[in-house]
């Protein structure tokens, strides 16, 4: 089995008094934030703010100190098996808009109980859960 690593950021804005979460959609039915593998010596951190740049385009963010967990799946790949650990962080966006990669067929931007509803996946959907919790707490 082949180990692989990735790195992203729950991405949020704050619109007319209304915080939204950006969700990207790789393949049919299947949203998520942006995320993707760790090139090199990366560390974490720099995967994550890489990934939001080239996957949704915002340059104009940061990241939320104190947060981080991972949710890991396993797949098929080129005849491989593979598992991968995804870590995700919280980025506080500070554009109003966000530009598609070639890697994903839309983007929307929605509130928490939307967003909730769309993410396809357990694991990502209860660390979307946390971290919004996480968010109502620190007050960013």
């Amino acid at each position: 089995m082949i180990e692989a690593t990735s790195a992203g950021a729950i991405l949020f804005r704050d619109t007319r008094g209304q915080r939204e979460y950006l969700l990207l959609k790789s393949r049919p039915g299947d949203w998520e934030f942006p995320k993707g593998g760790v090139e090199g010596e990366e560390e974490l951190q720099q995967t994550a703010i890489r990934e939001v740049k080239e996957e949704a385009g915002i340059d104009d963010f940061r990241l939320i100190d104190g947060f981080r967990e991972e949710y890991d799946y396993v797949f098929e790949a080129n005849g491989n098996t593979i598992h991968k650990t995804v870590h995700l962080f919280i980025a506080k966006s500070f554009e109003a808009s966000a530009e598609l990669s070639t890697e994903h067929h839309d983007h929307q931007w929605r509130d928490y109980e939307q967003a909730k509803n769309t993410i396809t996946q357990d694991g990502p959907r209860e660390i979307f859960e946390e971290a919004h919790d996480f968010i109502d707490e620190k007050d960013v």
